[in-house]
């Protein structure tokens, strides 16, 4: 075959290549949601004369364009891979989220410590504390869980925060509360390799060393039940990295736990009955919103086999979403809060304070992006 020859034919298989490319990205219908990214899609802009003279028609078309582009997850797996195994890097870069492996375990580059998110999440508990538990007979107690780059980040040759300087500088700022240490408790298999998260049935140590500080004890016997079906992390879409491999999710459960009762509340106040676990949420976007329904403003957990009438107020993020049952052993009723997602100025509708326990248990991945406390 000729040079010319081949030379057309390449042009002709570019240029269908890239038709065909441009042909599937206008016509294909438009996706709503990604499962592999764990987000919404954005939809075809609105196009008005005002957002084409304020150029907003043509921001929204990129971000649309970009979401909407054909077969997006797989050439990212592909680009993962390409950096993986031809040019030897570790690093898959999708946005402004840089994924990295080691040993298995997939994370997401923390760095740097970001001082100014440290002082707004204290300056949140501490309005807390100003406006609902100062000089009421409350025990103040914090917790801060650690990321999984605390454990991996420099064996991966990755850059990391200072961790004891991000802890002691949340110790200071949050004087007023007896801290609890928890962090030698904890290992890298203590966490999903596809998640963020750390496994429930690797924490029971974990609570009771909390439970221990609060003054109760925690016999942690609890019972475990494997989820019929794997589980794939949120970074095992959206990290981009090949050959992933899903997990075992475990739930535990107990005599205690099956004879609790639980209730949220809807928008208007109206309280809803629940579970400890959510099985429906088993089989939807994120298997790991089984443990207290996922992302819930404010769960009541009432023990009605508690030896004492002890009551606790946990504020956390999702990864107290796992170890919250494991403390209501110890307390008669317990409630979860989430100031992510309720602001703290509404807390006195739901929630009297008085001669409780109240921890504040945050891992250093919120406490380092914290904009969302309210």
């Amino acid at each position: 075959m000729s040079t010319k020859v081949k030379n057309i034919v390449l042009t002709c298989v570019m240029g269908v290549f890239f038709f065909g490319l441009a042909f599937f990205a206008w016509f294909k219908p438009a996706d709503d949601y990604s499962y592999t990214e764990r987000k919404t899609l954005k939809s075809f802009p609105k196009i008005t004369w005002e957002t084409i003279v304020n150029k907003k028609f043509m921001t929204d078309f990129e971000s649309y364009t970009l979401d909407q582009f054909p077969m997006r997850d797989r050439f990212f797996k592909i680009k993962g891979g390409v950096n993986l195994y031809l040019f030897g890097m570790k690093n898959n870069v999708r946005g402004d989220y840089n994924y990295y492996t080691e040993d298995g375990y997939v994370s997401e580059v923390e760095y740097p410590m970001n001082e100014g998110s440290l002082d707004y999440a204290a300056g949140r508990f501490k309005n807390i504390y100003n406006m609902y538990l100062k000089n009421k007979n409350t025990n103040l107690y914090f917790s801060i869980v650690p990321d999984k780059n605390y454990f991996i980040a420099e064996d991966a040759g990755q850059l990391s925060m200072d961790y004891d300087a991000f802890i002691n500088t949340m110790k200071e700022k949050t004087d007023y509360m007896q801290y609890i240490d928890i962090m030698d408790l904890l290992s890298i298999e203590d966490y999903y390799k596809t998640d963020t998260h750390w496994r429930q049935e690797k924490i029971v140590d974990v609570a009771q060393r909390i439970g221990e500080a609060m003054g109760v004890t925690l016999a942690g016997n609890y019972k475990e039940n494997v989820l019929d079906h794997p589980f794939g992390g949120v970074y095992y879409g959206q990290s981009g990295l090949p050959f992933l491999k899903e997990e075992e999710l475990v739930y535990l459960t107990s005599d205690v736990l099956d004879n609790c009762t639980v209730k949220t509340y809807d928008k208007n106040g109206k309280p809803i009955s629940m579970g400890i676990y959510d099985m429906e949420k088993a089989y939807d976007k994120d298997p790991y919103e089984i443990y207290l329904s996922g992302s819930l403003s404010l769960i009541e957990i009432t023990n009605p086999n508690a030896t004492t009438d002890k009551e606790l107020v946990i504020f956390r993020d999702s990864f107290g979403s796992s170890l919250s049952p494991l403390l209501v052993e110890g307390y008669a009723k317990v409630t979860v809060v989430d100031i992510r997602y309720m602001n703290s100025s509404m807390l006195n509708r739901y929630v009297r304070f008085n001669n409780q326990d109240v921890l504040f248990i945050y891992s250093t991945l919120v406490l380092n992006n914290s904009s969302s406390l309210t």
